[in-house]
């Protein structure tokens, strides 16, 4: 318990949005992703996730990893079965804001999203570390409040909201691990990736990985920084993560790609060369090849509504 406490102690925490949405036609993602973690909570309605299907009832609450694909329908019944790419280039033609004074014999399934960053030592996205899959939290009346706080809160035009949102966000987040270890979830994947938070070398790597994304990461200033030998590093890495160091690599410029489109106007150019890609078609391509879409559509997401 002790080091989940430590764990716990060193993340950072951070609202990223909330919606209410109704879906009010069926559809079928077959391979739904985000870089950041979700929360729904099932309102009313049909909704599906994995393959095979796990089908959620009102109340339930799926919890999304980021950096996960997973298939998620709204509704019941014969369906388009589209991508991500299709998803959120068309998400007006499945979803809309929920009017609760509406009526709802439309409306095949309505939720609330809470979506969160959570990264360890400010440098490690915490969920995707532990290989957590997407599951759902049964019965939970103080992560559905959470949840619902949260909505509301988002929508308040009272004094401190930024900061409110980020403290639900943080309790929220801290009850959801509580969950997994109460009921004892993937036992084995936490055990197996503590080992993260306990080499300091290991740590040491992370962090410079994430303040030099578009500086040079090669194997060997690696291996200087953890005082490992080059032949050693990718071997060490992958022995404490189940990656090689440059696939980590990729996947935090990526990271830090998404958020730039997501919160800046930088072009896709600069963007490329501030997380290390020197060529810029070569970044295009590695982006729709990790994401299904071309980097300029990812940016159109922020002004759409979000899953």
């Amino acid at each position: 318990m002790e080091d989940y406490n430590k764990i716990i102690e060193s993340l950072i925490i951070r609202f990223v949005r909330s919606n209410a949405l109704d879906a009010f036609k069926p559809v079928h993602i077959k391979n739904y992703y985000d870089f950041q973690s979700t929360l729904v909570l099932l309102d009313r309605g049909d909704m599906q996730f994995g393959l095979p299907e796990v089908s959620l009832k009102p109340g339930n609450i799926l919890f999304l990893p980021g950096g996960k694909n997973t298939a998620v329908s709204f509704g019941k019944g014969e369906m388009p079965n589209i991508n991500n790419e299709q998803f959120v280039n068309n998400k007006e033609q499945y979803l809309r804001y929920s009017d609760q004074s509406a009526s709802t014999q439309d409306v095949v399934t309505r939720y609330l999203s809470v979506t969160f960053d959570a990264k360890a030592f400010d440098s490690v996205n915490f969920f995707s570390t532990l290989d957590i899959p997407p599951f759902v939290i049964e019965n939970s009346p103080l992560l559905e409040s959470l949840i619902r706080k949260i909505s509301r809160e988002l929508h308040s035009i009272r004094v401190a909201k930024i900061r409110l949102l980020n403290i639900y966000t943080e309790e929220l987040v801290i009850e959801t691990f509580r969950h997994i270890l109460d009921n004892q979830m993937f036992v084995e994947q936490l055990a197996t990736n503590n080992n993260y938070f306990k080499d300091e070398r290991l740590l040491d790597i992370f962090g410079y990985i994430k303040n030099n994304l578009n500086g040079d990461l090669s194997n060997k200033t690696l291996s200087a920084i953890a005082s490992v030998s080059e032949d050693y590093v990718g071997q060490y890495f992958k022995m404490l993560t189940g990656i090689n160091p440059q696939d980590y690599i990729e996947y935090q410029r990526m990271e830090t790609a998404v958020n730039l489109l997501r919160t800046t106007n930088m072009s896709i150019r600069k963007i490329g060369h501030e997380v290390g890609y020197k060529d810029t078609a070569y970044f295009c391509r590695r982006f729709k090849m990790m994401f299904g879409i071309p980097a300029g559509k990812m940016r159109k997401r922020e002004s759409m509504m979000e899953m």
